[in-house]
């Protein structure tokens, strides 16, 4: 099965992939959106594109586990995409994702001026690869 990680934000989104195994996680791309609307029709066709059969978005957390203020608005855009699409979507925390995405531009050394467009797309890969990972320790 195919599933299509996502890291939500106002303004960007970022896309992954998994294999078909279901192993490995693959950054895609970052979607510039404007708004809620333009941001569901974006990624529900990139969605349909890719083959997706289960959406994976992450979901902001604090530190102390309770729901960020994004969150809410996660939740409406999940929810407005798993309608649109007719895909399951689950939840990952995604607390530490964007600072673990930029740790390993640092380490990589990665000093594009690509760097921005492309942190959101490597944080969806990141909240997707932690759903594989944890899947398959319950397999």
């Amino acid at each position: 099965m195919r599933l299509i990680g996502i890291d939500f934000g106002d303004a960007r989104i970022g896309i992954a992939t998994s294999d078909t195994d279901e192993t490995l996680a693959t950054a895609q791309e970052t979607i510039k959106v404007s708004g809620i609307k333009d941001a569901l029709e974006k990624v529900s066709a990139r969605i349909e594109e890719l083959g997706g059969e289960k959406i994976i978005i992450g979901l902001p957390k604090n530190m102390d586990g309770s729901l960020s203020f994004r969150a809410e608005r996660t939740c409406r855009f999940a929810e407005m995409l798993r309608e649109k699409t007719g895909l399951e979507v689950v939840f990952v925390d995604e607390r530490l994702s964007t600072v673990e995405a930029y740790q390993y531009l640092n380490i990589t050394d990665y000093k594009s001026r690509k760097r921005r467009s492309i942190i959101d797309a490597l944080s969806a890969q990141i909240i997707l690869q932690s759903f594989l990972d944890s899947n398959n320790r319950r397999k």
